[in-house]
């Protein structure tokens, strides 16, 4: 037991990095239903201008103060772009494999999906080989990672007595 860093490091980051999938997928059932939500404002919004003969700029320039399915016309705008990039996240989510999903966090862009998924979420041991492949790399970069910053210290340590 001469590397108790590394071991503490590994087991620390392999449980972190374990968890990953899971939340993943529970981020994306909760962006599914948020990006179902905005295109349902997004179409009806949409089909009432077309009704109208306006284009949606035409229809939100017309009705600037007042409400359209609960929500200010003035906020509409930000929906409509919300829509848009949620919906660009889920399809490179969707489609993502067990290695793109290292890296599927970087489309995590909205933070109040984030934060409802962190606090509903919680930690369990995963029973899925994508579970154990990110268990696997966090263990090894937690073990190389920590035994690499504790090596540097304990050499600085040396060094200056």
């Amino acid at each position: 037991m001469t590397n108790v860093p590394g071991i503490v490091g590994a087991v620390i980051f392999g449980i972190g990095m374990s968890q990953v999938p899971t939340f993943t997928d529970e981020y994306m059932q909760r962006l599914g239903g948020t990006v179902d939500e905005l295109r349902i404002i997004t179409e009806e919004f949409d089909r009432t201008a077309a009704s109208q003969n306006m284009t949606r700029n035409q229809a939100l320039m017309a009705y600037p103060d007042g409400f359209f399915l609960g929500i200010r016309v003035d906020e509409l705008p930000d929906t409509f772009v919300r829509y848009e990039q949620l919906s660009e996240d889920f399809e490179v989510l969707a489609n993502a494999d067990t290695l793109k999903r290292f890296t599927s966090f970087l489309r995590m862009t909205d933070n109040r999906l984030v934060n409802a998924t962190w606090n509903a979420h919680t930690l369990a041991v995963p029973t899925s080989t994508d579970g154990f492949v990110f268990a696997l790399i966090g263990a090894m970069g937690g073990f190389f990672g920590i035994t690499h910053i504790s090596g540097m210290i304990s050499r600085r340590r040396k060094k200056a007595a």
